[in-house]
């Protein structure tokens, strides 16, 4: 599977347009949580996708750290509904720790996990770092990763 991986510069219109509507479809209407998923965020960030057969099938973001923040972090994974349970969220988050490492230098990564989804980041090695709170009403919990390999295999970019 090839990943896309862009700056916001370099963004089309019509992959913004994507990546929004695709995360709207995913966190506000499909987890019925209405909350403001455009953050002003995105221009910082290094933004990693995948596409079957022409759909968006596994995107998130590599946000850099801000005022305060020691971290760079992986946020607003997701994978759509007919993509799921197939490997694919496991080969992003290799993909997004891949470029971390290789091509920004981090030593760890930080995120803020829908709770349910604890173990499956743990099985990455990130480790959990506060206790379960409500974000937007849905269980969260922070989880950081200090990286220890000095090469982290990547699967394919373009």
């Amino acid at each position: 599977m090839d990943w896309v991986k862009k700056t916001f510069q370099e963004l089309t219109k019509e992959e913004l347009y994507t990546i929004l509507q695709k995360r709207m479809e995913v966190f506000v209407v499909e987890q019925e949580c209405p909350y403001p998923e455009v953050d002003g965020r995105d221009e910082d960030c290094l933004h990693i996708w995948s596409e079957i057969e022409g759909e968006m099938a596994a995107y998130c973001r590599l946000v850099p750290p801000v005022q305060n923040e020691d971290h760079y972090s992986i946020g607003r994974v997701l994978i759509m509904k007919p993509h799921r349970r197939q490997g694919i969220a496991r080969e992003m988050i290799n993909v997004a720790i891949g470029v971390l490492v290789q091509e920004f230098g981090v030593k760890s990564i930080a995120l803020h996990g829908q709770e349910h989804l604890r173990h499956f980041y743990a099985s990455f090695g990130f480790k959990e770092v506060t206790d379960v709170y409500l974000e937007d009403g849905i269980p969260h919990v922070d989880m950081l990763m200090e990286v220890t390999e000095s090469v982290y295999n990547s699967p394919g970019q373009k």
